[in-house]
Parts: structure tokens; C-alpha cells; sequence
């Protein structure tokens, strides 16, 4: 299976940011980095989200690296 370009550019931007902020913790690999990218992309999509995807929004924008 091919890797999505766009996704790709993403997981090697967290890796890089990985190896500045997260020394330690453990490195996602490619197929659970993009099943969370998947994850927070349809969540920011979200017009309205309730607090429990309001959180998981927060969870997954700290486990990224995304502002």
C-alpha cells in the first residue's frame, strides 16, 4: 500500500519534531500516525464538537505535535 503523500509529509514533520520535544516517549509508527492524523483530521473538520471529542481533539493534537 502506497502512503498518502500529504500524510507522509505530516508523519515525517512529527518525526522531526519527535526527536526536538518527545526524546523518551515512544515514536509512533507510520500506520498509527496516520490512523490518529485520520482521527484529528475529522474531528477539526467538525463544525461542533461535545467535550469528550473536544478532548480527544486536545489528546491528539498533543500525541502529533500540532499547534
Amino acid at each position: 500500500m502506497a502512503a498518502d503523500p500529504s500524510v507522509h509529509k505530516r508523519y515525517l514533520d512529527y518525526r522531526e519534531t519527535y526527536g526536538y520535544f518527545a526524546r523518551g516517549q515512544p515514536l509512533l509508527d507510520y500506520a498509527s500516525f496516520a490512523a490518529a492524523d485520520a482521527e484529528l483530521r475529522a474531528l477539526a473538520a467538525r463544525s461542533e464538537l461535545d467535550d469528550d471529542e473536544e478532548a480527544r481533539r486536545a489528546e491528539l493534537e498533543a500525541l502529533l505535535f500540532r499547534d
